[in-house]
């Protein structure tokens, strides 16, 4: 009996303990709760960033980039425009927003219970985020004065700072800050600068399926715009037009009627494929004018139907030909001033944002020949002169023709025309190798070269664009050019920055010199190894193809234009019976016949 009660004394104080241990735990789950429902949000409301500076805070000024017809290249920077309020838009346009992104928004206090249960609901059930339910006060919050950065401390400030902004604004004043700062694709901020980029006119004068798709970019601006794509702008823009005729802004006869509208004007259409050029354009800009605190526009020399001809061309190529393990491309256009009319680095800008007609360097193999001939010139020779293209051996070296035979006796325009090896090092033998370097320096080749017995066959590496100055060189008769892509540059207000002054008349090469080899250039064309670079009417280049055809080129020029075509792989792999005679021929044809 004893022992039992002992025993259950002893149980009872186990009890207690365990009670008192509970309680603890309850007190401190309590303490927390606290903490997390009124300090944590103290904290937050503490760090909240400086409101002043928030709204004042500096932007990347806007550099747009327009091709010589006026149409759009691409804007660098963050585009904003003037400030449009509220009761300046058409009530549509209102509407339209206020329907799509937050359809209570005059009711709620700054966060709307509704829609976001719904949206919880919606994303618990789909096992993922599927709906957000934000409101347009949150947004708001979060464009001024946060980060994107998705964080329990974020979303804490966004909420206190909607109900600061509804405390200190009114409505029409908050959805005025919403429509001048929201981001609507391609580097556009607000509506006035997104109706002036997508449609050519004031958000005050946008018609009802253009405030549609306005109002439909606000859930993915980079994939909605008409920019990136017009059939996505307007299937976005049904669903609201659907979703306004729900809430009884517009009926199912009006809706019809709207989808039937015209969006924009189809004249100022996007210049195409020239992502590579903006970039090129863009760095050149910088160079002229240096920082700048305003938004500016730039007049190119960019020629977009050829822009668009040439990149096409160079794509669809490369394409058909995989098989040949051909993957990558180059081509530079310049008129005879240096102005680039056309560039494109690459088969898709979207995926490599790596210039090939700028950055790359490749060897250019027999494409250099020409400065080899055009130092003979200088030296006294002629192009009916005798070369022998006999087996050679310098320094133990012993080059080959590419198709390992030997023509003997050949003048030097039969050697430039078959591109002969043996030829042309004889011939650079019997010359000082160091003039040959300085006419191709002095002709536009900025990359390094070495004196050495294969410079002439061109086993260095150059850039596209600086082989391209060097043929503009012989093309217009022998003067320095240097290319360039700006032409004018103005600010918003019309105000002239810069101009490019006139042509510098400097002669680097003699007249005879140059007739000479644009001959010998011709008959690369007419009997020699471009023949499939044949055009109606004056052409001359020449062809080249490195060690194992890891690049294949055509450079030349016509009466108005220079042109090199560059081909190749970005790992240096060889290619599949690719040569300059060949493909890179074909397509600077196929560019040159417009």
């Amino acid at each position: 009996m004893a022992k039992a009660q002992k025993k259950k004394k002893k149980t009872k104080k186990r009890e207690s303990k365990q009670r008192f241990k509970n309680r603890i735990r309850i007190l401190k789950i309590f303490v927390l709760l606290v903490i997390t429902l009124l300090i944590y949000p103290a904290y937050c409301l503490l760090t909240l960033p400086d409101m002043n500076e928030a709204i004042n805070r500096s932007r990347q000024p806007s550099t747009t980039i327009i091709a010589e017809n006026g149409n759009e290249i691409r804007s660098f920077g963050t585009v904003y425009s003037e400030v449009v309020r509220t009761e300046e838009l058409p009530q549509f346009v209102v509407d339209a927003i206020v329907s799509t992104e937050d359809r209570r928004f005059y009711q709620h206090f700054g966060f709307d219970i509704i829609s976001f249960t719904r949206a919880m609901i919606a994303n618990a059930v789909a096992g993922r985020y599927v709906q957000g339910g934000s409101t347009i006060t949150q947004q708001v919050a979060k464009n001024l004065f946060l980060t994107s950065q998705k964080n329990i401390k974020r979303k804490v400030q966004e909420l206190l700072l909607a109900f600061w902004l509804e405390y200190k604004f009114s409505k029409e004043q908050i959805l005025t800050l919403y429509l001048n700062r929201v981001y609507l694709g391609s580097g556009t901020y607000g509506i006035e600068a997104a109706s002036q980029k997508y449609f050519q006119k004031s958000s005050r004068d946008l018609n009802m399926l253009e405030a549609a798709v306005i109002a439909g970019m606000l859930k993915a601006p980079s994939r909605y715009n008409p920019i990136a794509s017009k059939e996505r702008a307007l299937e976005r823009a049904k669903v609201v037009l659907k979703v306004m005729q729900e809430n009884g802004f517009i009926s199912e006869n009006m809706r019809q009627k709207i989808l039937k509208m015209p969006l924009g004007r189809e004249k100022n259409a996007r210049v195409q494929d020239a992502g590579y050029f903006a970039d090129w354009a863009y760095s050149e800009i910088n160079g002229l004018i240096g920082e700048r605190d305003n938004d500016i526009y730039a007049i190119t020399t960019l020629d977009q139907e050829l822009q668009e001809k040439a990149s096409k061309i160079l794509r669809q190529t490369i394409v058909a030909n995989k098989y040949r393990n051909v993957t990558q491309g180059a081509v530079v256009i310049l008129d005879k001033s240096g102005g680039i009319k056309a560039l494109s680095g690459g088969i898709d800008y979207n995926k490599s944002q790596f210039n090939r007609a700028t950055q790359a360097l490749r060897q250019p193999g027999s494409a250099f020949k020409p400065f080899v001939y055009l130092t003979a010139l200088q030296n006294g020779w002629k192009p009916d002169d005798k070369i022998m293209d006999v087996p050679i051996s310098v320094k133990g070296w012993k080059p080959e023709n590419a198709d390992k035979k030997y023509y003997g006796e050949v003048t030097l325009t039969q050697a430039l025309a078959k591109s002969l090896n043996l030829a042309t090092i004889n011939l650079a033998e019997q010359l000082p190798r160091s003039e040959i370097i300085r006419n191709a320096k002095k002709m536009g080749i900025t990359t390094p070269m070495q004196n050495t017995p294969s410079l002439p066959l061109g086993t260095f590496e150059v850039r596209v664009i600086d082989l391209a100055t060097a043929y503009t060189t012989i093309a217009n008769g022998g003067y320095a050019v240097w290319p360039y892509a700006v032409r004018e540059i103005y600010d918003r207000d019309g105000y002239q920055l810069y101009q490019r002054g006139s042509d510098s008349d400097m002669q680097i090469l003699q007249d005879e010199d140059v007739e000479n080899l644009t001959y010998m250039l011709e008959e690369v064309i007419r009997s020699g190894t471009g023949k499939k670079a044949k055009v109606s009417g004056f052409a001359a280049g020449k062809t080249g193809t490195s060690q194992d055809n890891r690049d294949a080129w055509f450079v030349g020029f016509d009466d108005d234009l220079i042109c090199a075509v560059w081909l190749g792989n970005d790992d240096d792999s060889p290619m599949k019976g690719v040569s300059g005679s060949n493909l890179p021929a074909e397509i600077w044809r196929k560019i040159i016949q417009k």
